[in-house]
């Protein structure tokens, strides 16, 4: 990576001159495409400032008062400034800086650890504390998934009935000893009572059906207020996926409580709740949220980590890889999601750790065995037919309906989420996930396939029909009497059960496709990924199926007669439910590799790679047709986190000068001098701005660039200065230099904070095109870039200022007929409403179609 050149540029010398001195770091670095020369220039000896006279009264002293030493690489690393170095909330971390202090503090360790055997012990630990933490890591994701998996089962179950024999049983634990269960209803046993048969005393008839009804309505609603109103309260940051703020943290963004303990209770209190009330999300992605909160938690055991924001995100990056190995049972998909997907700074040794974290979790996880079929994995399936060439089609035909549903889901769900923030909607969270709660489970309790569990949905998509299958999906007709068979060989007519199964999944289908728009970005905990591949599972059986009785009755046909004889097992619909789950959730994240190797590990299908791999990629062609944006990237920019898609091209042709600040309308660039301010000067800068750094400049005629300061760093430092300090007044001066300045002998006591000044901040030419500085901030994770001309400084560009210009720029390219459209629009309204309303419309005509099949459904049960 060129930060790993970057981080040797000079920033922690103590002096200017010892740039200058003879080490690896005169060398001529190209960084991004830009060859950037740290050689001293003739203003050294301004830049040093002018020795202390013989006759100056000062000592040569820092913020804290100790004498200043020239021999050391960092003065406030010597002696350390209590604040100095850290972050507030909502800012970025410096990645130059956090990786050049680790690497003062590792030369620290290695020169002293033969001095003693104390100090070699502890350059031991220093070493393997990265190994340990990611194994507490990987233990404590693994047991919390684990808990997860069968609290959210047994209370799932909990909305249909209850096992009197044992009530911490689940319906289908509490049926494993049972020896009065049937093949056909191999789900009923005497130990498990419906609610129905616990208050009314009968399990058939209408009465018990709308009491069943009723109850499943009663816990889904109990359910869901009970997890919004702990977020609420508790833990606001524990709501929604957690995947785009990992991704802003992980590129150096801050948000403080975001990983803390309190967001990790609430959040797997939460997850069980909203998972089990039946709303259409997933538990899937919160876990990688859960996984990086216990990442941060035990990254503060260790100083090595707790101490440095670069080091910990090291550790959270190994950490989103145990969330996805326990959410999926996909160790090698969790590290390649995390490289894929969330990092943005993701060296070797993190690539070893993040394995070995993903290794432990899922042992844990196989140790607890939450599923009870002894596997890791989720949906594990076999297929006794190979895939041929020309299925391949329909396969692609997938990826092509999985990349248009993450193209409509992306823009229909951001702009549900725009609306809910710029109304007065939403206010009212609690409101808002009781009545989708309500929604979804009144529509989905009359079909099966939407009241059951929707992991339980997308496993039973995916199996294949065989003789102890008992599912509709597998009712096919015999040969022999036409009456219903249970069959190894299901290539044979469909059966009224088969058809039955066919309406009900489409009802499913839309009913999915509606309630998880809606459903993605409520005030509750709620991933993606099993939604998505629901979706996609759903649509892959519908077409498995209606491909086999293709092949059925039409197996004369040149496109089946090849290799599809009369009677022989050729079309396996388990295999398109599972290639149109992939396709729907690599529609909606954009996904490619990781998705891939997550599907075949989760469903042991390595043999199908390839048809997994054709539709995933078609769907990315498809989705990235209607822009490149994923559903994680698009709720990043609706929330406006500072974040550097490295995914994006910058194609324009503007130049440094155009982004910079300050603009020709706007105020003068507030700078600082090196040895003219006085502390009630500097404090006044920074009160009157609001600026989170200072350039600082020879003189206000040379204007020449010496550094780069921090206001953090600066107020913290005066404050210190103060209480340590004697002597330090408002009319005190101070100084970035070397040396203190020549002052009257009656003058106050001077505060040197040359401790706190970055001496080689990132700097480009007026000229630089913007496609380097995207570059350079990208790749280097920086948080400012000073604009210069011959040395003086012009202006500085921020992450803030790149991505507004990148918006700006996406503004004024926007289709023709996109403007047209908005000029024939009335002005009062708003833009946003434009493309809501074709939504609302479309929707509410399928959700009035989908209302009318719910009569009809519970028109035949009653």
């Amino acid at each position: 990576m060129e930060s790993e050149q970057l981080y040797h540029r000079g920033y922690c010398r103590n002096s200017y001159n010892s740039i200058a001195s003879a080490s690896s770091d005169e060398e001529l670095l190209d960084g991004a495409g830009v060859i950037m020369d740290f050689h001293t220039t003739e203003d050294d000896n301004l830049l040093d400032g002018d020795a202390a006279s013989p006759g100056s009264n000062y000592a040569m002293s820092n913020g804290g008062g100790a004498p200043s030493s020239t021999t050391h690489l960092l003065d406030f690393l010597e002696e350390p400034i209590p604040g100095v170095g850290t972050y507030d909330d909502f800012h970025t971390i410096d990645w130059v800086r956090e990786k050049c202090k680790d690497r003062e503090r590792h030369r620290k360790i290695n020169s002293k650890k033969k001095e003693s055997a104390w100090e070699f012990t502890k350059s031991l630990y220093d070493a393997w504390s990265g190994w340990l933490v990611v194994t507490l890591t990987g233990l404590a994701s693994g047991a919390l998934a684990g808990l997860i998996d069968i609290a959210a089962d047994w209370m799932n179950d909990l909305k249909e009935g209850v096992c009197l024999s044992a009530m911490w049983f689940n319906h289908e634990q509490c049926c494993w000893t049972s020896n009065e269960t049937t093949f056909a209803e191999r789900d009923k046993c005497p130990q498990w009572k419906s609610w129905a048969e616990l208050i009314l005393g009968q399990a058939e008839g209408p009465g018990s059906y709308i009491m069943n009804y009723f109850m499943y309505i009663y816990w889904a609603l109990s359910f869901a207020f009970l997890a919004v109103c702990l977020v609420k309260v508790f833990a606001p940051y524990a709501c929604g996926s957690g995947i785009p703020e990992i991704k802003t943290i992980l590129s150096g963004f801050i948000i403080r409580g975001y990983l803390g303990k309190w967001t990790l209770m609430i959040k797997t209190i939460t997850l069980v709740l909203a998972v089990a009330s039946g709303l259409s999300l997933g538990k899937e992605g919160p876990l990688v949220h859960v996984a990086c909160c216990c990442g941060n938690i035990f990254s503060y055991l260790f100083p090595k980590y707790s101490k440095n924001e670069a080091k910990k995100r090291e550790v959270l990056s190994a950490a989103s890889a145990a969330g996805v190995s326990v959410a999926f049972g996909a160790p090698i998909g969790g590290v390649l999601f995390s490289l894929e997907e969330v990092s943005y700074y993701f060296p070797l040794k993190t690539l070893w750790r993040s394995f070995f974290a993903a290794l432990v979790a899922a042992f844990v996880l196989r140790s607890i065995n939450p599923f009870g079929n002894s596997r890791l994995v989720l949906f594990y399936v076999e297929y006794h037919t190979p895939w041929y060439l020309f299925e391949l089609i329909p396969f692609i035909l997938l990826g092509v309906f999985g990349g248009l549903w993450g193209a409509f889901f992306i823009r229909a769900n951001i702009a549900w989420c725009r609306r809910r923030k710029s109304t007065r909607f939403g206010k009212y969270p609690v409101l808002e996930v009781i009545l989708v709660a309500a929604i979804t489970a009144v529509v989905a309790f009359p079909n099966p396939y939407t009241r059951q569990n929707t992991s339980e949905l997308i496993k039973e998509l995916f199996t294949d029909c065989g003789p102890l299958e008992s599912s509709q999906l597998c009712q096919y007709r015999s040969q022999m009497n036409g009456s219903k068979a249970f069959s190894d060989n299901p290539n044979r007519p469909a059966g009224p059960g088969v058809y039955a199964a066919m309406w009900q999944l489409c009802l499913a289908l839309i009913f999915k496709i509606i309630m998880t728009i809606f459903t993605f970005g409520l005030k509750v905990p709620s991933g993606l990924f099993i939604p998505s591949m629901a979706i996609g599972a759903i649509a892959g059986r519908i077409v498995g199926i209606a491909m086999e009785q293709l092949a059925y009755y039409h197996h004369d046909w040149f496109l089946f007669k090849e290799w599809c004889e009369v009677g022989a097992d050729c079309i396996t619909p388990g295999l398109y439910a599972m290639v149109g789950a992939a396709a729907c959730l690599g529609g909606v994240t954009r996904m490619t590799v990781s998705l891939v190797v997550i599907v075949f590990e989760l469903t042991g299908g390595l043999e199908y790679i390839v048809p997994l791999m054709a539709a995933v990629m078609t769907s990315k062609w498809v989705g990235d047709a209607f822009g490149r944006e994923g559903i994680y990237e698009a709720h990043i920019r609706l929330n406006g986190y500072p974040f550097l898609d490295a995914k994006e091209e910058f194609t324009h042709t503007t130049l440094a000068r155009d982004v910079m600040r300050p603009r020709h309308s706007d105020p003068p660039l507030a700078v600082l001098t090196q040895d003219d301010l006085t502390v009630e000067e500097l404090q006044a800068t920074i009160n009157e701005t609001s600026y989170n750094g200072f350039p600082v400049i020879v003189s206000k005629e040379s204007q020449r660039l010496v550094g780069f300061a921090l206001r953090r760093d600066i107020t913290i430092a005066i404050e210190n200065a103060r209480r340590k300090q004697e002597g330090i007044m408002l009319n005190s001066r101070v100084y970035f230099t070397q040396h203190a300045p020549t002052l009257p002998a009656d003058s106050p006591r001077p505060l040197k904070l040359r401790s706190i000044l970055d001496m080689s901040p990132f700097t480009v030419t007026d000229h630089t095109p913007m496609e380097i500085v995207v570059d350079i901030f990208r790749k280097l994770g920086l948080r400012q870039c000073l604009v210069t001309h011959n040395g003086i400084v012009l202006g500085i560009i921020t992450k803030k200022n790149i991505l507004e210009h990148l918006e700006e720029l996406k503004q004024h390219t926007e289709p023709l007929v996109t403007r047209m459209h908005e000029t024939w629009c009335e002005k009062t309204v708003d833009s946003s409403r434009l493309h809501i309303k074709p939504f609302f419309s479309t929707s509410f005509f399928l959700l009035f179609a989908l209302c009318c099949s719910w009569v009809g459904l519970v028109w035949i049960h009653l």
